[in-house]
């Protein structure tokens, strides 16, 4: 089995404010009011949720690490 190295992560503007990131491979989703406060939350959350657990149950390594994209939509005139 082929154990992925990285957790996937897709931050995006919040409907109403701030940012909401969502990560692919695992059940993770978490928000923040600035970036810096939703990466920090990000990883939290993603240490919380495979504590204690086997990251390959997930097929990933046992310490992966985040790729984390930005979404923007662009502005029209």
């Amino acid at each position: 089995m082929n154990l992925k190295e990285h957790i996937t992560a897709i931050i995006q503007l919040g409907e109403q404010q701030g940012y909401v990131a969502e990560c692919l491979e695992i059940s993770v989703v978490t928000q923040g009011a600035t970036l810096d406060e939703v990466v920090d939350n990000l990883r939290e959350a993603v240490a919380l949720h495979l504590e204690d657990e086997d990251a390959t149950q997930f097929g990933l390594i046992a310490k992966p690490s985040l790729l984390i994209t930005f979404e923007l939509q662009p502005e029209y005139a």
